[in-house]
Order: C-alpha cells, then structure tokens, then sequence
C-alpha cells in the first residue's frame, strides 16, 4: 500500500475530510497520512481508539511516535494524557489501548536502528529555546539527535515563522490555523516538505500552536528498506 509516498513532493492532508478506516482490531480506526507497506509500514496515522478498545501487545521493531491528540491513551506504563508526546524506541514493547477512547497522531519505522531513548512529556511543559518579546513566537524542543529534531511551535495572531532546513519539514496543526504557500491547514491537518524546500508558516487571526518535525526525510530510503526486510 501507497499512500503520499512520492517523498521528493509536497503533500499535506485535510483530516477533517478523510473517513475513518477500521485497523485488524475492532474499535481501533485510522486515517493514513502516508503509507509504505502494508501492516508493516513505514506510516503517518491519526488513530482512534474507542472506549476500552485496545491492541494486542507487541513490539515496536522500527519504533513509534505519537502524540495525544484527544482523550487518554494508555499501556501497562500508564496513562498519557491529551498533549503527551512520546518515542517508543526500536525493540520497546507494550499493550497500548483506551478506557475511555483516544485519538493519537503516530509515526511508525521512522526511528534509526540504534536509538534507544524513551521520550515521554507534555508539549507545554517542554524547554524552551526561543521566546520574542511578548512571547508571540515561543519555540519548545522535544526531540534532537544527529537525525532529527522535533518542536512544539506557539504563535500569535498573524505571525510568522520559517524553517531554512532544506533537509523535510513536516508540520502536524495542533490547535488555530496556519498558511504555507496558499495552503491553509486547521486543527489536525498534516502537511511534508520535501527536501530542497522551506517551510514558511504564517499564523492566522486566532493563532495556532504545532508540532514540527525536521530532518528526518533523507533517511526515507533506508526506513522502507527496513520495513521491507523486517
């Protein structure tokens, strides 16, 4: 299965618009972002759970990502409420489900091989790394290696904000409104910025808040070989 997965081109994803598709395990459904490969997947999702809906325990091969959009989503580790960004690295196991239902933003196979740290935070109480005068502009980092790094973005009204990373961008909208070159993207919609281009962002009237990975798209070749050979 293919989906966005032309990676040398833009592409972005109005969730809002997109049908729920049942996974393997019933009252578990997703919206694919971008997919290669089948159950094993090098994959973008947003996933909901249904109350007391939950998956089998397994392990994680080529790691997970995952944000808490709405609800509680919870393991054997404990809960992780809406707002928790979490990294179960490659070889990390565990039973993931919902009492009360959920909905998650996931990243599966993107991880390298050799990492091994286990992330687990709520996006707003991140470090900070970069605040203007007035705090219109408030950068908080969540994740950095030699690979990737990964923010939490706050903006004001109207203000702007750009990456001159040419090495992919790809921007999760967490809350309020954005617009990249003529394209506005709401609350949940997904947007991937191919290497060789930048990422300008600027704020609607009300704000917005984001997640914001970047760096990660050059290594897209050996993430679907290990998909492959797993």
């Amino acid at each position: 299965m293919k989906i966005n997965a032309d990676f040398s081109k833009f592409a972005s994803v109005h969730t809002i618009d997109q049908v729920w598709l049942a996974s393997p395990m019933p009252g578990v459904d997703r919206k694919p972002l971008d997919r290669v490969g089948i159950e094993i997947a090098r994959a973008t999702s947003i996933v909901r759970y249904a109350p007391h809906s939950h998956f089998s325990p397994h392990i994680h091969s080529g790691g997970e990502e995952f944000i808490v959009l709405d609800g509680v989503f919870q393991d054997e580790d404990g809960d992780y409420p809406m707002g928790s960004y979490v990294r179960n690295p490659p070889q990390s196991r565990h039973k993931p489900g919902s009492k009360t239902g959920c909905v998650i933003f996931v990243k599966l196979w993107q991880f390298q091989p050799e990492d091994r740290l286990h992330v687990n935070i709520q996006m707003d109480q991140a470090d900070i790394t970069f605040a203007d005068n007035g705090n219109n502009i408030v950068e908080r980092l969540l994740f950095s290696d030699d690979y990737e790094q990964v923010m939490h973005i706050k903006l004001s009204g109207n203000k702007v904000w750009q990456s001159d990373a040419t090495d992919g961008n790809e921007v999760l909208v967490l809350n309020g409104s954005v617009i990249h070159n003529q394209v506005q993207l709401s609350k949940h919609d997904w947007l991937r910025v191919p290497v060789g281009q930048k990422l300008h962002l600027q704020a609607s009237s009300e704000g917005a808040t984001m997640w914001i990975k970047t760096g990660s798209l050059p290594d897209i070749e050996n993430q679907i070989k290990r998909v492959k050979s797993a």
